[in-house]
């Protein structure tokens, strides 16, 4: 009740506050929604490719692992990209699964198509008989 009076809300955090001061802005992005977030897509990624390796206990061999995990990583625009396909399925009205299917179907498009909602009415009966 108290951290949502104007007082309180109009307050910068201390993380806000610092990072402004060396010239950095920081963003905020959604909690629990790693779809839209594309930076837990670079780290699944990462994560992903660092299980390819064989497993170790040499500290030399997993830090050698895990710089080569993270030098994988693709460039950022194609998980921004994914998690803005994700934002435009929920501007449509698609749910996690649908708007998941359609990136797959339409990933050479540039944007869902308006046939979007009949293709997976049609999937969805195809699965059911």
């Amino acid at each position: 009740l108290l951290y949502n009076q104007p007082d309180f809300v109009n307050v910068k955090s201390l993380l806000e506050i610092l990072c402004e001061t060396r010239g950095y802005e920081v963003i905020f992005l959604p909690k629990f929604h790693p779809e839209l977030n594309f930076i837990e897509m670079c780290w699944g990624f990462a994560k992903w490719v660092y299980c390819q390796f064989p497993h170790s206990s040499e500290f030399n061999i997993l830090e050698k692992n895990v710089l080569t995990a993270l030098g994988s990583i693709p460039l950022l625009s194609m998980f921004s990209n994914r998690s803005m396909w994700f934002m435009d399925g929920y501007r449509k009205g698609l749910n996690s699964s649908e708007a998941a299917w359609a990136m797959k179907k339409y990933h050479r498009h540039h944007c869902l198509p308006p046939s979007m909602a009949l293709d997976i009415e049609r999937e969805q009966e195809k699965a059911i008989s």
